[in-house]
């Protein structure tokens, strides 16, 4: 069975972390499917919005130790397919999540349990998030003498308040989801059992929008990021007239209008 699986169901992109039995740590097998399967979501038009989960009691615990890092120390030498694709392009680790990738669809992640070190950075990346009750968060890479180098220097003072995230980075203590959830770092808690519905159900309602106005409008809003005013209202500009020049535009009024469902084509 492969360590990450990649689904398409109505358009919909599934992803699943599936290496249960080591709490899903990061190998390159997983590392490279992951990247391969962001890339396959971002160039097929079919696929709206993406999902990704993991599968047992944990999201990710992030790299693995003792297959991942010594590879990437040189530690040990490569000893499979997974270990040579991912040394001959090391761009897949940063793809796989979601940095330095443009990526525009938006992502829901359904965190089944703890999310941990690079599971919670690239958590970062996506844009709407669910927590079972028992999900936790961290960023323990300090308390081994490490940064948290995979885009949470950078991005988790942008998505919650300064000192909370302070003290998350600097302490590398887990918060628990009721704690993600106050700060803002999640947008529900759902039951476990009711996560991956609850899940689809939001995927269903962005899907049934304009593709590229959703597009569109997260890319704006990453763009003008920590622009000055000027300079976020003209990225603003550029992004609406593209969406006011499209089909979509002229489909969706009209369908509002004629009392029918819109039938846009991201065009």
């Amino acid at each position: 069975m492969s360590e990450l699986l990649f689904e398409k169901r109505d358009g919909v992109a599934v992803v699943t972390f599936n290496r249960p039995a080591k709490k899903n740590a990061f190998t390159p097998e997983m590392v490279v499917r992951l990247a391969e399967s962001w890339m396959e979501f971002r160039d097929d038009d079919s696929l709206r919005v993406a999902v990704i989960t993991g599968n047992g009691d944990t999201f990710s615990a992030g790299a693995d130790l003792g297959r991942m890092i010594p590879l990437l120390t040189k530690a040990r030498p490569p000893d499979d397919e997974w270990d040579r694709k991912l040394l001959a392009n090391p761009a897949l680790f940063q793809t796989a999540i979601l940095r330095r990738f443009e990526l525009w669809k938006p992502v829901i992640a359904a965190v089944n349990g703890a999310a941990l070190a690079g599971g919670c950075e690239m958590l970062q990346a996506t844009d709407l998030r669910l927590a079972a009750p028992e999900a936790s968060f961290g960023l323990p890479e300090p308390k081994r003498g490490i940064v948290p180098g995979g885009g949470s220097l950078v991005r988790l003072a942008r998505q919650i308040p300064y000192v909370r995230a302070m003290q998350i980075l600097l302490t590398g203590d887990a918060m628990p989801a009721s704690t993600a959830l106050e700060v803002g770092f999640v947008n529900e808690i759902v039951p476990r059992d009711k996560l991956i519905d609850r899940a689809f159900e939001l995927a269903g309602r962005i899907a049934e929008n304009g593709p590229l106005a959703i597009r569109k409008i997260k890319e704006a809003v990453i763009r003008s990021q920590g622009r000055p005013l000027e300079e976020a209202f003209a990225i603003e500009d550029e992004c609406s007239r593209e969406v006011m020049r499209s089909a979509d535009a002229r489909e969706g009024p009209r369908a509002f209008m004629e009392k029918r469902k819109a039938n846009f084509t991201g065009r």
